[in-house]
């Protein structure tokens, strides 16, 4: 017994050893796992942060900022970009990632959850992002375009366009007549298509039908090669002529230029367009991504959104100033400079040799000079002449929406080995493009998938209607005339319809759904109060600068006699401007319209629903179920215990019938049915049967009626009648039964 007892003490060890020895293997198992848990929680959180600079970042900042800048005098728009960006970008941005992360639905279920009756916000939101996805892909063909040139060496736009460089560039020629071959007005030739364009939209929509049917992903660590690549660009623009000259002028101010009600419309239009306000993407990034620190979210993309658009934006400056700084007497200095060292090298003859006074003419003259020269001659000297302006260009030159692609081919002419440079930067710029076309994309297949149910079980059929209905919608931006609509797409239609679209989305937050009551509600489900100032800015600040952005906007569209665009005179070589006419304006009009269609067609239809709607009836089943229920009773006893209470009962079923509605908000006729089955057991007629009963009144009028809900509307307030008249016919039927009963069981007795 005694060595039993000694080999069981001495095993006894080992046995506690051997058995912590696994739990402290699964624990360490635990950690590893948690940490990898964690890293890739952080990896998908980065990454979503960096989609959506990148969507900021795009070709908002890279292709409108500048030339809207440049359109209202530089340092006075970035001042007024600079306040409506702090005091509207972000608490609206915030708000919609606020939204997207604690309601985990779409843009569209986000609506109906929220004001129900303002449901049809998210399909405006939708038939905007479709407005920005159609404009957008032009762009991206003129970047692939410029992209297809730069394989060719010398590039096309450093080629001096014959005698036709007197008033205009060679990189401005270039974007007008060989890129765009742009019309005169924006009413001609709008059926005529452009071949290379057609082509490259097709490539476009084609490359995106790809994207979408393999599932690929660009990599968001692409965002840095832009900056990369802008830094170059500005290190190399700081050594040009003018340079000082054009950063002053950027930067400079002048307040009295804040009382052109353009300036203040555009830059309001531009924040909600380069942070994707109002589109649905922000909601979708936010449904998709984790985190819950918004706040720092949003101030990082608006940070980096103003740094780019800066960045973007000195470039471009620099080069105006380039090209004012040597047009006039100064090109023709340089010209003559660079033909005399041409005829000591022998490149050309002596016979092309210009006068000795020909500085001290006009510049007509010089005109003159080269047109008398033998027609071989003429040509090598133009071809041979640097590509500057012999009239003298104002700073306020170029002012359409291709100028950043003007601007940037001129910066990489100036590098050695520029096809290098222009093949890195126009790649560069369509990868961007493309991803953030299929950010809005995104917006509008997935949540159609969503609601849709064929969409849902064949995800492919929608991605080719999508981009089918794209390309065939892009194809007028293809025409001579095309750069002109598209223009008025950028300048007057897609802002109109994004402020519409947002000031909706604050109203049904911050006014009808309750500022206060959202921030308590977002409190419970996240555990800490949202950003303070907040609900003061969604009532008091966002929503009134709103609501003048869009008195602005629509008072300007009546008027129309300040709404002008800039178009290519073919003869003359240069740009002039032109007022829009009533037609285009009428389209303006009839476009925002039918965007602005689905929101008040939305509570038509549940309206119609309703009335098509026929209530069951309770006293029907109450009749039914008598006879048996009778039987059942008088044949068993009574056991009080096994008894549900019928309060606890209720306000058990009236809290499950709160979360499913918060949850999922299906108004279903099967939710019904399945709650009153499961009710059914418990009681012939109780009272979480009528509370679904009402219950199903208030989902088809699409009111969440929860505990300690009002009525907020007439329809909410008939709805909670009938539920108050079925409870009291409940209670009196049940006292009536009752007494019944217990007659009968005296009788027995």
């Amino acid at each position: 017994m005694e060595s039993l007892e000694e080999i069981s003490e001495e095993e006894s060890p080992k046995e506690r050893h051997t058995s912590s020895t696994p739990s402290w293997k699964l624990t360490a198992k635990e950690i590893l796992a948690t940490k990898t848990q964690n890293y890739f929680a952080q990896t998908k959180r980065a990454e979503n942060i960096l989609i959506q600079i990148a969507f900021s970042i795009g070709l908002s900042s890279i292709w409108r900022f500048p030339y809207l800048c440049h359109l209202n005098g530089g340092g006075s728009f970035i001042l007024v970009y600079f306040f409506m960006l702090l005091f509207f970008g972000v608490p609206l941005m915030y708000m919609e990632m606020i939204m997207g992360k604690c309601l985990r639905v779409d843009n569209i279920r986000v609506w109906k959850q929220l004001v129900p009756w303002l449901g049809g916000i998210g399909y405006a939101s939708i038939l905007v992002c479709i407005l920005v996805s159609l404009y957008n892909s032009i762009i991206i063909t003129w970047s692939l375009s410029y992209l297809s040139n730069s394989f060719r060496y010398p590039l096309p736009w450093d080629k001096c366009p014959l005698v036709r460089n007197i008033n205009t560039v060679t990189h401005q020629y270039f974007w007008y007549h060989t890129t765009l071959n742009a019309s005169n007005h924006i009413e001609e030739e709008v059926e005529t298509l452009v071949l290379n364009l057609t082509l490259g939209i097709f490539t476009v929509w084609f490359l995106l039908f790809l994207i979408m049917m393999v599932g690929l992903k660009i990599s968001m660590q692409v965002i840095f090669l832009p900056y990369i690549i802008l830094l170059c660009f500005l290190i190399r623009c700081l050594f040009l002529e003018g340079a000082t000259t054009s950063l002053r002028r950027m930067v400079t101010t002048e307040f009295s230029a804040w009382a052109s009600l353009d300036l203040w419309r555009q830059a309001g239009g531009h924040v909600l367009y380069s942070l994707g306000l109002g589109m649905g993407t922000i909601i979708l990034f936010s449904y998709k991504s984790g985190g819950d620190n918004y706040a720092q979210v949003a101030s990082l993309v608006i940070l980096v959104n103003l740094v780019t658009s800066l960045l973007t934006t000195s470039i471009i400056f620099i080069v105006l100033g380039f090209w004012t700084t040597t047009s006039g007497h100064a090109c023709i200095k340089q010209s003559i400079s660079k033909l005399m060292q041409l005829i000591d090298e022998g490149v050309l003859p002596q016979n092309a040799k210009p006068p000795k006074d020909i500085l001290l003419l006009p510049t007509l003259d010089y005109i003159k000079w080269i047109n008398s020269l033998p027609g071989h001659l003429r040509q090598k000297v133009i071809h041979l002449s640097p590509s500057c302006s012999i009239k003298v260009q104002k700073e306020m030159f170029m002012e359409g929406p291709g100028l950043a692609l003007a601007a940037f081919s001129q910066v990489v002419s100036l590098f050695p080995g520029s096809s290098f440079w222009a093949i890195l930067f126009f790649m560069a710029l369509l990868i961007i493009g493309l991803s953030n076309l299929m950010r809005l994309l995104e917006g509008i297949v997935f949540p159609l998938q969503n609601s849709i149910s064929i969409f849902r079980n064949y995800p492919r059929i929608l991605s080719a209607i999508v981009c089918l209905g794209g390309f065939l919608g892009s194809l007028v931006f293809t025409s001579r005339a095309g750069s002109y609509i598209m223009y008025l797409f950028d300048d007057l239609l897609v802002p109109l319809t994004l402020i519409i679209t947002v000031v909706f989305q604050n109203m049904a937050l911050a006014w009808i759904y309750g500022a206060g009551r959202f921030r308590e509600e977002m409190f419970s489900e996240m555990g800490r109060p949202l950003w303070p100032f907040s609900s003061f800015l969604w009532c008091y600040v966002t929503l009134p600068g709103l609501l003048a952005l869009l008195t602005i906007c629509l008072m300007q569209l009546y008027q129309g006699t300040h709404l002008y665009y800039t178009a290519w005179n073919t003869s003359g070589s240069q740009e002039v401007k032109h007022l829009y006419p009533r037609n285009s304006l009428g389209w303006v009009i009839f476009l925002s319209i039918l965007t602005f269609l689905p929101i008040p067609v939305h509570p038509l239809h549940q309206w119609w629903s309703l009335q098509d709607y026929v209530a069951p009836d309770p006293f029907g089943k109450l009749m039914s179920k008598k006879t048996p229920m009778l039987s059942s009773m008088s044949s068993q006893r009574p056991k009080h215990h096994s008894v549900k209470s019928p309060e606890r009962t209720s306000n058990a079923s009236t809290r499950g019938l709160s979360m499913s509605l918060l949850r999922s908000l299906k108004p279903e006729s099967g939710c019904l049915s399945q709650d009153s089955e499961k009710y059914e057991g418990s009681s012939w007629f109780s009272l979480p049967l009528v509370t679904s009963l009402s219950s199903s009144l208030t989902i088809r009028t699409n009111l969440v009626i929860g505990e300690g809900s009002k009525p907020r509307t007439f329809r909410s307030s008939l709805a909670s009648c009938y539920a108050s008249f079925l409870l009291g016919i409940e209670a009196f039927t049940r006292s009536r039964w009752v007494t019944g009963f217990h007659e009968i069981r005296n009788r027995e007795s």
